[in-house]
C-alpha cells in the first residue's frame, strides 16, 4: 500500500512533529506527527520521547492502517484526492467518528454530493470550542477532496 505524498504533507502540515509527549488540545497524550498509539496499540504515555526517524517511521505505519480502515468504510467509488482527504479527517478526528458521521453517509450516497464540504466543516472543536487550526484543516480537506 502506498502512501500518497499529498496525504502525508497534509498530515505533517498540520500535525507538526514534536519528538517529546504532549497534550494535545484534546487533552490526550500525542507524540510525532499527531500520533496518540503507537502501531502495537499502545498509548503515548507522559514523558516519552522518539526521534525524527522514528516519528517518520510511525506516521507510515499508522497512515497505512487509517488507509486500510477508510477504504473499508468508503463504499462509493472517490478518486485518490478524496480518499486522503477522508484519511487525514480520519487520522485527526478518528476513524469511530468519520465511521458514524454525515460525512461518511454523504460520500457513500454520493461522493460529488456539493454539500459535503459543510459535513468536514462541522469538525472543528476540541473540547467545545472552535479552534483556528481544525478549522483550516477541514477547510484544506474539503478543498482536496473537491480539487
Amino acid at each position: 500500500m502506498v502512501i500518497s505524498n499529498k496525504l502525508k504533507e497534509l498530515v505533517k502540515e498540520f500535525e507538526g512533529c514534536k519528538l517529546k509527549a504532549y497534550k494535545c488540545p484534546a487533552g490526550i497524550w500525542t507524540i510525532g506527527y499527531g500520533n496518540t498509539i503507537y502501531e502495537n496499540g499502545m498509548a503515548v504515555l507522559e514523558g516519552e520521547e522518539i526521534t525524527l526517524e522514528r516519528a517518520e517511521q510511525l506516521l507510515e505505519i499508522i497512515l497505512i492502517k487509517f488507509i486500510q480502515q477508510v477504504g473499508e468504510l468508503v463504499k462509493s467509488n472517490i478518486n485518490q484526492n478524496q480518499k486522503d482527504a477522508l484519511t487525514d479527517f480520519a487520522y485527526n478526528c478518528g476513524v469511530g467518528n468519520l465511521k458514524t458521521s454525515t460525512l461518511l453517509k454523504k460520500v457513500n450516497s454520493d461522493p460529488k454530493d456539493k454539500t459535503i464540504r459543510a459535513e468536514f466543516e462541522k469538525w472543528t472543536r476540541a473540547n467545545g470550542k472552535v479552534l483556528n487550526g481544525l478549522v483550516k484543516r477541514r477547510t484544506a480537506e474539503a478543498n482536496l477532496y473537491f480539487l
